[in-house]
């Protein structure tokens, strides 16, 4: 998993809707990406396992079901991507530095919600509320992915849905793509909220290197 803007795929948004969204690079309001990560059913798989969504029980229980039943597959694929970008339009509209492509916004905010909720009310039909004798905080533990099937696209619908509910717009920002970043959403958890980039060793550096190497050549023409 990389492309010219993240030569290794880096977990940078801090939470796993954050992570959903930033499948794709760039990250423009309303744009086209050069770059999708979640193309296949494998690659949701992985990348699901990758950010600890599932755990390797699961992973197995969801890949059998899958492979026997490939529609279910390409499903739970598709309702990915419409979680993923119904968060987008959700959340960007309040992410500092997120930017709105040219061609404008194709999807209203209002139906953003609307489409979380559908996939919200789904998922919380297949939840199930068990008793929880040994938790220290609570008397029942909720399971969300009851059916391996719709597993992955469960749990990020509760995720996302978590998420708009209880973020902080002031922690919410966005890669600068103005600047020479991606566009990417992550949660500012640092001290003094001075956070930039979505990780310095990526878009930081880059965008330094470039800027370096245009002041050499500004400087080269003046010396001339």
């Amino acid at each position: 998993m990389a492309d010219r803007f993240h030569g290794e795929f880096r977990i940078v948004g801090g939470h796993p809707a954050l992570d959903l969204v930033n499948t794709v690079t760039p990250r423009l309001r309303g744009g086209e990406p050069e770059h999708d990560y979640l193309t296949s059913a494998a690659e949701l798989l992985a990348w699901s396992h990758r950010v600890e969504l599932v755990e390797t029980r699961d992973l197995s229980s969801v890949e059998g079901t899958w492979r026997t039943t490939p529609e279910l597959a390409a499903k739970a694929l598709r309702a990915t991507l419409e979680i993923r970008e119904a968060t987008y339009d959700v959340l960007a509209k309040r992410a500092d530095g997120a930017v709105t492509a040219g061609d404008g916004i194709k999807r209203s905010t209002g139906s953003a919600f609307e489409r979380l909720m559908l996939r919200w009310s789904a998922a919380a039909a297949r939840s199930m509320l068990i008793p929880d004798r040994t938790s220290e905080r609570g008397v029942a533990e909720l399971v969300v992915g009851t059916s391996p099937a719709q597993l992955i696209p469960d749990r990020l619908v509760v995720a996302a849905v978590e998420l708009v509910r209880t973020v902080d717009p002031r922690q919410l920002k966005a890669c600068p793509v103005d600047d020479g970043g991606c566009g990417w959403l992550f949660l500012d958890r640092s001290r003094n909220g001075s956070r930039r980039w979505c990780a310095m060793e990526d878009c930081g550096t880059r965008v330094k290197i470039r800027k370096l190497a245009e002041r050499r050549r500004a400087t080269g023409v003046l010396a001339l």
